[in-house]
């Protein structure tokens, strides 16, 4: 199974469920104590999802890795490079 159709399993799961509950397909005790949850609950699972994405992009952002070698090493490629294209005649400006 891809991962595709897991979300979409759960998708439809989700949406079959909360359909049945809010039509009122479903009768429970339970239910009615929590109606205004159940009802909210799909803008709740999205809220939480955005949240979750956004907790995911800042803990990258904040571990995200510097390296002094590669830098280093780029910028002599880059002096390099500059010194090839003048000896073809290429006129750089400097900043």
């Amino acid at each position: 199974m891809t991962k595709l159709m897991e979300w979409l399993l759960f998708i439809t799961l989700f949406v079959g469920i909360w359909t049945a509950v809010i039509t009122g397909n479903i009768n429970s005790s339970f239910i009615t104590e929590w109606q205004q949850v159940i009802l909210f609950c799909p803008l709740i699972v999205l809220f939480l999802c955005g949240v979750y994405a956004a907790v995911i992009i800042l803990y990258r952002v904040f571990t995200f890795n510097n390296c002094e070698k590669a830098a280093a090493e780029l910028q002599e490629q880059i002096e390099e490079a500059k010194k090839d294209l003048q000896s073809k005649g290429v006129i750089l400006k400097n900043k």
